[in-house]
């Protein structure tokens, strides 16, 4: 199977970028690898036209929206291998229904895999994860405004996050589960715009049926009540296609793509969450987009030499 574009991952920047493909006639793969990671959520925000949608919603009607562009096939598959060879890729793998092996050549290949957060192993963070526990104050922000919040973390990062909550709630206190880190200057940044510091080893959280925060509940028994908690969690690339096949990736551990979304290997892009960069469904289509229109310009280079 010999395609011009392989897009590896069925969120909103492969989405986007198959619809960009599909339009300039291109023969494009999607292949959706499961399930996407703010499907916790109880809906995607700050998307124009779709505030407040469900993210299966989403995705249903990105996938509606592919069908009339016949030159674009979307598979579930999960993509093990990826090899360069002349003009492109090799790709091998497997599908995600019925495990049958399978191999494909495209001539650009796009990552859109996105991230996989990495949540303190402490009860209650996984199960609240995306209604009671929160990770972008732009993305929730306005459905928890005015209300207790806590912010979890130490050192820096846990300070700029607090400070960037406090636009939306002027009733936050800093959980660390432990000693913060803090510097005095921080602490005093902290006092100023009145966040209390609690420094307590935390437990557990402790939240409702609709998983939403009740409280947080410290190992001395106490508690505080609280409506959601924000962190920002580390995070880990969902797939190691790019690392495997030496594509540079930052400090951080995000893809490095340059000012046209290539990675340090030729002809291999990315979009998204994979890419360093804010982190938002709305921006991960634009950069889907954006990236389709490099690949599709690429790819006419090649067909029209000078």
């Amino acid at each position: 199977m010999q395609y011009d574009v392989l897009i590896i991952g069925a969120g909103s920047a492969g989405l986007a970028a198959a619809l960009t493909l599909g339009r300039c006639l291109r023969r494009v793969l999607l292949a959706d690898g499961g399930r996407p990671r703010n499907e916790c959520s109880p809906g995607v925000h700050g998307f124009l036209t779709r505030d407040g949608i469900a993210p299966a919603e989403l995705l249903r009607l990105g996938h509606e929206q592919l069908r009339p562009y016949e030159t674009v096939e979307v598979q579930c598959l999960r993509i093990e291998t990826l090899t360069k060879q002349e003009g492109g890729f090799r790709a091998t793998g497997r599908g995600t229904a019925d495990d049958a092996p399978f191999a494909l050549t495209a001539r650009r290949v796009l990552l859109a895999t996105g991230v996989t957060d990495i949540l303190p192993p402490l009860p209650g963070f996984r199960e609240l994860w995306g209604r009671g526990v929160l990770h972008c104050p732009y993305c929730h922000g306005w459905e928890v405004r005015g209300q207790p919040l806590a912010v979890y973390g130490q050192g820096r990062t846990v300070t700029g996050l607090a400070l960037l909550v406090s636009r939306w709630s002027s009733d936050i206190v800093v959980v660390t589960n432990g000693p913060g880190h803090l510097t005095p200057n921080a602490r005093r940044r902290l006092r100023r715009h009145k966040i209390r510091i609690q420094e307590e080893r935390i437990s557990q959280l402790i939240g409702t049926e609709e998983r939403d925060l009740r409280c947080i509940e410290f190992a001395d028994g106490s508690r505080l009540e609280r409506a959601a908690l924000f962190l920002h969690a580390p995070q880990l690339q969902r797939s190691a296609l790019a690392e495997e096949l030496g594509a540079r990736l930052t400090s951080k551990g995000a893809v490095w793509v340059d000012s046209g979304l290539q990675t340090s290997i030729h002809r291999l892009y990315a979009a998204g969450d994979t890419t360093p960069g804010a982190q938002q469904a709305l921006i991960a289509a634009a950069e889907g987009n954006r990236a389709a229109i490099l690949i599709n310009e690429s790819l006419t280079r090649e067909e029209c030499p000078r």
